[in-house]
């Protein structure tokens, strides 16, 4: 997103957007894949397909309850909606490190944000898919909150609490970001077989 006041509805539209294209990719690339092509990675020491969406499941597992926890809150109190969405410093750097391509930037992710294992259940997809429409349930309520007055804490720097714009942004590329690495991956394992 821009650095500049962007409409409130038009940056949730973008987001809202963004969430559907990665839920068609889902749907379309891997809800179909075998539980040896979801764990076959393409090389020592480089995720799979099941890696790259357990990574986001965790992720989400941290983040998606939070935010939902503190939208709650923000319409009990009766919040209006901001006509326009402003960002933080920290988070605008967070996502726009997330936006640099992987290949130009691989970024480390904390060992406990890690993939838990190398054989993966299928139902790794089904669970990125629910947190999909999580998603996309809380990116709908945003619409009837002041999200510049809603802080989430960050899981890995505490003290860090950006506001509720700036996690969505950062949580959506972060989403897009890793779902390029999968796709990846599969382009590989067909141009293999």
């Amino acid at each position: 997103m821009s650095a500049y006041p962007v409409a409130t509805a038009e940056f949730l539209d973008a987001l809202t957007a963004d969430v559907e294209r990665v839920r068609e990719v889902a749907n379309r690339r891997f809800r179909t894949l075998d539980s040896d092509q979801l764990n076959r990675g393409p090389g020592p020491g480089r995720w799979s397909v099941g890696q790259c969406l357990e990574h986001l499941n965790l992720i989400g597992g941290l983040y998606l309850p939070v935010m939902s926890r503190k939208i709650q809150a923000a319409q009990q109190r009766g919040t209006r909606p901001a006509d326009t969405v402003k960002h933080g410093y920290f988070g605008q750097k967070l996502t726009a490190a997330m936006r640099v391509p992987a290949t130009e930037k691989p970024l480390k992710s904390p060992q406990q944000y890690a993939p838990s294992g190398s054989r993966l259940p299928r139902t790794v997809v089904e669970v990125f898919t629910r947190q999909l429409d999580e998603l996309s349930n809380l990116l709908s309520q945003a619409r009837r909150i002041n999200m510049n007055a809603v802080r989430i804490p960050n899981p890995i720097i505490p003290l860090l609490l950006p506001p509720l714009p700036d996690v969505f942004e950062l949580l959506v590329e972060h989403i897009k970001r890793h779902l390029q690495q999968a796709e990846r991956v599969l382009d590989g394992l067909v141009g293999n077989e």
